[in-house]
């Protein structure tokens, strides 16, 4: 191969990488990491919750949500008062670092409410713990657990749907970024 096939290849590389950051943007890799490991966490659910949220653009919803994870108000002060974040201020949802730390606490926390089930977790933090809670002792009533297809929210269930796509996209495009070595 010539120097001008070398030049070709390094350029597709450089596209190729270029469109993965458009199509599924990865920022603050390292914050991430850092909070699977303390909260031992999924790197990639916390990274596609992310993408779910916000693409990694953080911003204020009609909601009143903030940051990469959108997370309310409210919720961070309950995350706060229960992990021990005494000088937290609604302020610093703003701060990547802050946001991704507390999104991940309360991500953690939903997945032990919920006996580790992924899906319940995800549908809880899109749409409370009382609605999650209700659709479980539905389903539970008629004999079963829970299914993605039985959530009657659609923003829901499409919701759950993107992040445990996106979770296995961030694992297949960046596994050497977000993984433990």
């Amino acid at each position: 191969m010539g120097l001008l096939g070398v030049v070709g290849l390094s350029q597709i590389s450089k596209l190729n990488g270029a469109v993965r950051e458009l199509t599924l943007p990865l920022n603050h890799a390292s914050v991430i990491r850092e909070q699977a490991r303390a909260k031992d966490l999924d790197p990639y659910l916390i990274a596609a919750v992310i993408y779910a949220e916000t693409k990694f653009n953080p911003r204020r919803s009609s909601a009143g949500a903030e940051g990469l994870m959108q997370i309310l108000p409210s919720t961070a002060l309950f995350i706060a008062k229960k992990s021990g974040g005494t000088a937290f201020v609604p302020n610093d949802l703003g701060d990547p670092q802050v946001n991704i730390r507390y999104g991940s606490w309360y991500l953690r926390h939903l997945l032990q409410r919920y006996d580790g089930d992924t899906t319940l977790a995800v549908a809880a933090y899109n749409a409370g713990m009382g609605n999650v809670d209700k659709w479980v002792a539905s389903a539970e009533a008629d004999g079963h657990g829970l299914r993605v297809e039985e959530i009657p929210f659609p923003e829901t269930k499409a919701y759950v749907e993107r992040v445990l796509s996106a979770r296995s996209d961030y694992e297949a495009k960046y596994s050497k970024e977000l993984s433990a070595n």
